[in-house]
């Protein structure tokens, strides 16, 4: 963590970053890496920001690997908005080079670091507030899937190996229960029987995989509402982030990410189960967005969009408890309890969506047949 500018400076200083270095600040966003915004005033008196970042060597184990998917999905993605638009306008994330000509530095006191454009004019929204946003994120995410649709599989590295298997999420929560390493288990005895009274559900997608049902692609794997970037005025969706997670994947489990953190009313921690709700709207406008964006999309993941916001707030509740039950190892936390907080939001969810997969599915099935 950096505690003052000249560490900032010191970092930014690696990248080929024009002008003279003003300030520098942490921004709070995100679970998992550092992140800081440094502020530089050209010479002609300009001021362009720009996002430093840190990988957390942690849940990245092999950091160049991450940077190395960055640089190509990023690097494809602007030369196709280029031929289209003749200037990048925003469209995906740009790397800085550093000094010596890679897309990554060391900084003071080791670790991995990369520099972006910072995006002027946007910001993200960690809840939906209407259905305009929520049609622009998911035709975002549905577009970018699109857009990386012709890279070849093989060339983008796993980063996190199974990071949406659910079954092996759900084994993983299994063993965290018996060794109870924080002494924290006798709180959460309802969540875990609501995990284990479910376990027969975990494993649909990957038996559709494994069966070829389900093509592999190169997805984005971290879709939630708050990694799209939206133009302040107009709410348009401008710019995808958060690509660390890029990898071969499946495209259900994204738009399954949307459904979780954009029908609900509220924060992802939400403590007040009685305020989160399935807002039905939003999940029309986020299934037509990501229909209207993604062409590639086959019958079979068609047939499964209304199930897999159902699996992924499964899967991702199934994460904050055992992160909880092992002392908050992974997620960032701001006060005691927040990983139970967010599993206890996400188990919610899912009773909800239950209760609503019909007609959600009703919903998709009328989409897709507009579509064809």
């Amino acid at each position: 963590m950096i505690n003052d500018d000249s560490h900032i400076k010191d970092v930014a200083s690696e990248f080929a970053i024009a002008g003279e270095f003003i300030e520098g600040e942490e921004v709070h966003s995100g679970h998992i890496n550092a992140t800081y915004k440094a502020t530089f005033k050209n010479d002609d008196g300009r001021i362009h920001r720009y996002i430093i970042q840190r990988i957390n060597e942690k849940v990245f184990k092999d950091p160049l690997a991450v940077m190395r998917n960055v640089e190509m999905v990023t690097s494809h993605i602007n030369s196709k908005v280029l031929r289209v638009k003749r200037d990048s306008g925003g469209q995906t994330l740009s790397l800085y080079p550093a000094r010596g000509g890679s897309f990554f530095a060391s900084g003071r006191g080791g670790g991995i670091w990369r520099c972006y454009n910072f995006i002027e004019g946007c910001r993200t929204y960690e809840v939906v507030a209407n259905t305009r946003q929520a049609y622009q994120a998911a035709h975002a995410f549905g577009s970018f899937q699109d857009l990386v649709s012709d890279i070849p599989v093989e060339d983008i590295e796993e980063t996190i190996a199974d990071f949406h298997n659910t079954p092996k999420r759900y084994d993983r929560l299994m063993r965290v229960v018996d060794m109870d390493p924080c002494g924290r288990l006798a709180e959460v005895t309802a969540e875990v029987d609501f995990v284990v009274a479910r376990k027969a559900i975990l494993s649909k997608f990957i038996d559709l995989e494994k069966r070829g049902d389900l093509p592999v692609r190169i997805t984005h794997n971290d879709t939630k509402i708050n990694n799209v970037m939206m133009d302040v005025e107009s709410d348009e969706a401008v710019c995808v982030i958060d690509l660390d997670t890029v990898m071969p994947g499946l495209s259900l489990y994204d738009f399954g990410d949307l459904v979780r953190t954009a029908v609900s009313p509220t924060a992802e921690d939400e403590r007040d189960l009685s305020k989160i709700d399935v807002r039905m709207p939003m999940f029309e406008a986020l299934a037509e967005g990501y229909i209207d964006g993604c062409h590639c999309l086959c019958d079979v993941e068609l047939d499964n969009l209304a199930f897999a916001g159902i699996l992924i707030s499964l899967e991702t509740g199934m994460r904050f408890l055992t992160d909880h039950l092992e002392g908050d190892m992974y997620f960032k936390i701001q006060q005691d309890g927040q990983n139970l907080d967010r599993a206890r939001t996400q188990f919610r969810l899912v009773e909800l969506l239950e209760e609503h997969q019909a007609e959600m599915q009703n919903c998709v099935r009328c989409l897709a047949k507009a579509r064809s």
